[in-house]
């Protein structure tokens, strides 16, 4: 089964062909980084205007790419949530009008589902049930895939995503835009022992994170050198940042894993990118004997690969909607598609 996919919640427009969920006939993506550093962060007007620019050619490059003609399709899969609406809308409104215009079933994929996915493009092998932490710039949970199309969420953030504050801090240290690419390369020359940072401990759920008051200890940090003229040594706060939000994750996904029972483990998302997050995920998983599945780079980010892969599998759950389909800036990841 060939599904084409559209993404487009942020600042990539992309679109995918995914061949029975596993299988990425390709993958194109119109990155709007360079754009954007200009502003420092992602403008959401101006994202929305270039996926307008972007996204049908990019429907003709992955077809071309792909060897397929229109024909060859069998479904049309978008991320409809979340995101940032204006930029939801535009993905949502070309696969509205593809599904119509090819009459093939026209299938909802949430955006988050979307990045545990794309642990099923790397892992033929891997399948339900296992615990997966999902960390971008925007979500930060810790989730139990009971099915391809069943979530629970454990854990979450209550204030901000641990990739927003990422590049929060490496903006204010003048870094470009994103952030948290840039400030994870200077980490690796820096010492994290020097600069010692807050963990938040939190009543209630034990598997819940806090990283608000991580981001303003680091950014007060930052502000008290330059007010005293004193330079920052910028390689060891960046490690130990890293650090610090490291040891917010990790054990509490170990904790998630350990209840759950499972022996898999998954992480998604943009930070999954991050180098001393990866690490610390993989000697803390040989320590309790369990597989560990980390994306490649490239699936770490947003595709739309990984939208084609979990529209398969909501595909075959019954998942589809109709020309009403609609855009959502927030939405569950537990919600089902209605």
């Amino acid at each position: 089964m060939n599904i084409l996919s559209v993404e487009s919640s942020c600042d990539e427009t992309a679109v995918a062909i995914v061949r029975n969920g596993r299988e990425i006939l390709t993958d194109c993506i119109a990155s709007q980084v360079e754009l954007h550093k200009l502003y420092g962060g992602v403008v959401p007007e101006i994202a929305s205007r270039k996926h307008i620019e972007a996204i049908y050619g990019l429907a003709d490059q992955a077809l071309l790419q792909s060897g397929l003609t229109r024909k060859g399709l069998d479904a049309i899969a978008v991320t409809y949530a979340p995101g940032l609406i204006g930029a939801v809308l535009v993905g949502v409104n070309f696969a509205k009008a593809a599904a119509y215009a090819l009459d093939l079933p026209l299938v909802p994929v949430h955006h988050i589902r979307g990045h545990i996915a794309a642990n099923y493009l790397a892992y033929p092998e891997l399948e339900p049930p296992f615990i997966c932490l999902v960390v971008s710039g925007g979500h930060t949970l810790i989730v139990d895939v009971r099915g391809y199309t069943d979530f629970r969420i454990l854990g979450t953030t209550r204030d901000d995503a641990a990739g927003e504050c990422f590049d929060k801090v490496a903006r204010v240290l003048g870094m470009p835009y994103p952030g948290g690419a840039a400030l994870d390369r200077c980490a690796k020359t820096g010492d994290e022992d020097k600069y010692p940072l807050p963990h938040t401990k939190l009543s209630g759920n034990p598997l819940d994170m806090s990283f608000s008051g991580l981001k303003t200890a680091a950014l007060n940090l930052i502000h008290m050198h330059e007010q005293k003229g004193e330079s920052i040594d910028v390689p060891s706060l960046c490690a130990s940042f890293s650090k610090a939000v490291s040891e917010m994750l990790v054990p509490r996904t170990m904790q998630a894993l350990k209840e759950s029972g499972y022996k898999k483990l998954a992480i998604a998302g943009g930070v999954a990118a991050n180098s001393r997050i990866r690490a610390d995920f993989k000697d803390a998983c040989e320590k309790l004997g369990a597989a560990l599945y980390t994306p490649p780079l490239s699936l770490c980010g947003d595709n739309g690969a990984m939208i084609g892969s979990q529209g398969y599998y909501e595909f075959l759950a019954g998942t589809r909607a109709g020309q009403d389909l609609n855009a959502f800036a927030t939405r569950s990841i537990e919600q089902p598609y209605e």
